[in-house]
């Protein structure tokens, strides 16, 4: 099972086009390239109360979520961003996609919640046991959001047996930036952070360098030598003016 799903997922990624299983009249399902407005309710389709209730998965129902050419997860805000979402029947029963809704959390509780995003929902999208399915789903969030990482929690919703059922595709992060923009403020912040530390970093370790090395540095010692005087030569000399500067000195010493 869990080698399939990642083939799956695999195609999920490789697939050069969106495309939806839709409901045959002879009951056989035929996979078809989509287009953007492909599967978007119409006036027909039954109310399971999709936008407040809360639903239990269907067993051996598997999604998977994508972001094409877009694996950061960074989404503009106040633009589009589209993800493909793959669903695999894997029950004994065909089932019907009602809808795909997803909401916007702060990282730290997602009981705080951010925004609703649109709920996009289809008609006619059927997926036959053992099919596996890929739907599109394009959101944005809103352009006074503040750059920076949020939760995204995306659901989609369907009916077997005219019971309804949810399945969560994606539960992660998402990198909100500015439109146009490469970098969030968050971002920019945290690199001009780091440089700050590194740089302080530097400077301590040149001080701690320095500090050393005078630790290392001895003084040079410098030799005085000792003269030796002749007592002989200090007898005859006594009572001139040679011996007084000497006299002189040992006054000073004392």
């Amino acid at each position: 099972m869990e080698t399939r799903f990642l083939l799956f997922a695999l195609l999920l990624l490789t697939s050069p086009f969106l495309s939806v299983v839709r409901s045959q009249s002879d009951s056989e399902a035929e996979l078809v390239q989509g287009s953007g407005d492909l599967g978007i309710v119409g006036d027909d389709v039954q109310d399971f109360g999709i936008h407040d209730e809360v639903f239990t998965s269907a067993p051996g129902i598997d999604t998977v979520c994508v972001f094409p050419n877009n694996f950061a997860k960074a989404v503009s805000a106040g633009e589009e961003t589209e993800l493909l979402v793959g669903l695999n029947n894997g029950g004994d029963s065909n089932l019907n996609v009602i809808a795909i809704k997803a909401s916007v959390h702060l990282p730290f509780n997602h009981q705080l919640l951010v925004q609703n995003l649109t709920m996009q929902e289809f008609y006619n999208a059927s997926v036959a046991s053992s099919v596996q399915a890929t739907f599109p789903y394009i959101f944005a969030v809103s352009k006074y959001l503040q750059p920076g990482q949020f939760d995204l929690v995306g659901t989609i919703i369907y009916e077997i047996d005219q019971h309804p059922f949810q399945s969560t595709f994606y539960n992660g992060t998402i990198e909100v930036v500015e439109a146009n923009g490469f970098l969030s403020i968050e971002s920019v912040l945290l690199v001009t952070f780091a440089i700050a530390l590194l740089v302080l970093l530097g400077l301590w370790i040149h001080g701690q360098v320095q500090h050393l090395s005078k630790k290392t540095k001895k003084p040079a010692k410098v030799e005085v030598g000792t003269g030796t005087r002749d007592a002989s030569m200090d007898e005859w000399l006594q009572g001139t003016a040679f011996v007084q500067p000497s006299s002189n000195k040992s006054k000073k010493k004392k």
